[in-house]
């Protein structure tokens, strides 16, 4: 083994292990320095070693570690100020009391009036909260001696026309106390405003579940059901009323199929602009109206005219489409009008199409403007589709995708041999399902006979 230059070296073990009890070898540094660098000379030979330069012995140095200096009062300042937090130190022995800097801060008191005394503190407090003050307070002058738990307490002061929330911290020290007070006015203005917001957000989700309670109610008591049929000598008539799929946009879709005196039968389909309380109660207004008006035996389209004339001067920002018509069961005659409205799809040896529609203007856009009158003669067989748009209209496909679809499933309406009401259902799936933002209403009328 070879030992390091510069010291006694242990002598090397015999090959078989043995301890010999020899001494440490003796040979002068310098020979052994000698060898190690050219073990070809003699021993006591002379070859210099160098010596490594300061700038060689630099590179192999540690890079130093800066130490952080010792904590001044400026940084003192500075963490009490980010964390609006003061302490201070109150001798019950004496009296006397000692507070950092911001603790005057935090008070809004002058250093030079020096720090509150302990039993005065609860009188600069909001008097709602100074008798739990004062119980904290007795708390932790009681609490004597080493290990004793620390004392919360909050409470409020007045800075001014400023109130300020407080979180002090306090424990029983050498013959007094210490303790920690914190501003936390922002965090506990934030935790109220919070608190409001949710109260608000849950009164309004109250207040909005009622009303939609309200508006399911009224809807239910002026429409005479979402799956109406009647069965008549001369026709079959089924109605389909479909909520939006969300509450909040439950509108004023409606419908109409009544027998009139001398045995007609009025149909119609209407809805009324916007959603919610006021939609509803719009519509309910003019169907009533509607229905009323059909008992002077006036055409079509001059009911529409008289009811125009109603939306513009009792229902103010409103607006209407209605399709509407007479059904005469001897001559099978569809005698009808509309206003701003799709127009019926008749279905007739499976092929579907949209009627022409007659001039007409929405209701509550103008006055003046006349509402034409179109006649159809139904055939046995026949059907006749009218509705509303939320049948076809989506967000997701243009109203012509929506009108081509429904053309198609009303063609092969008949294929599934599902009777009239089945068929309907079965329409109003193939094109998409209940619509999530709007009513739907549709009402069929088949024509019976050979």
């Amino acid at each position: 083994m070879v030992g390091v230059a510069g010291g006694p070296q242990p002598p090397l073990p015999p090959a078989d292990g043995r301890d010999t009890g020899a001494l440490p070898c003796t040979i002068p540094d310098n020979t052994i320095t000698a060898t190690l660098v050219n073990p070809g000379d003699p021993p006591g030979g002379s070859v210099p070693v160098p010596t490594p330069s300061r700038e060689t012995r630099s590179e192999h140095r540690q890079p130093r570690v800066p130490v952080p200096g010792p904590f001044d009062d400026g940084l003192l300042m500075l963490a009490q100020r980010e964390s609006e937090m003061g302490w201070g130190h109150w001798d019950l022995t004496t009296g006397e009391a000692s507070w950092s800097e911001h603790m005057y801060t935090i008070f809004g008191r002058d250093a030079g009036d020096g720090p509150i005394s302990l039993l005065d503190l609860p009188a600069h407090a909001d008097p709602d909260d100074r008798a739990p003050l004062d119980r904290a307070l007795a708390q932790i002058v009681r609490l004597n001696g080493d290990g004793a738990e620390p004392v919360r307490a909050e409470f409020r002061i007045h800075r001014g026309d400023d109130v300020r929330d407080l979180s002090a911290v306090l424990e029983p020290a050498a013959a007094g106390v210490r303790g920690v007070i914190r501003d936390v006015t922002v965090r506990r203005r934030a935790e109220r405003v919070l608190e409001e917001s949710t109260r608000a957000l849950l009164e309004v989700s109250r207040q909005a579940a009622q009303e939609q309670q309200i508006m399911a109610a009224l809807r239910d008591a002026i429409l005479p059901g979402h799956g109406t049929s009647i069965t008549l000598p001369y026709a079959s008539i089924a109605v389909r009323y479909v909520p939006a799929e969300k509450a909040a946009s439950l509108g004023g879709d409606w419908y109409e199929a009544t027998r009139l005196p001398g045995g007609r039968m009025f149909l119609a389909v209407g809805d009324v602009s916007g959603h919610g309380l006021p939609a509803i109660a719009e519509m309910a207004q003019l169907r009533h109206a509607l229905v009323g008006l059909t008992m002077t035996g006036a055409t079509p389209g001059l009911l529409l005219a008289w009811l125009n004339a109603l939306v513009l001067n009792r229902l103010d920002d409103t607006t209407a489409t209605v399709v509407c018509g007479y059904y005469d069961p001897p001559t099978r005659v569809f005698t009808w009008a509309q206003a701003g409205h799709l127009a019926p799809i008749l279905v007739r040896h499976g092929q579907a199409e949209q009627l022409a529609a007659p001039h007409g203007v929405v209701l509550g856009a103008t006055s003046g403007q006349p509402y034409s009158v179109a006649e159809i003669r139904l055939e046995p067989g026949d059907l006749l589709l009218m509705f509303t748009d939320g049948l076809i209209e989506r967000r997701c496909r243009d109203i012509g995708e929506g009108l081509e679809l429904t053309l198609q499933a009303a063609g092969e309406i008949w294929e599934h041999g599902e009777g009239l009401e089945g068929s309907l259902d079965r329409l109003i799936e193939e094109i998409g399902g209940p619509n999530p933002e709007d009513d739907t209403c549709l009402l069929a009328v088949s024509v019976l006979g050979s």
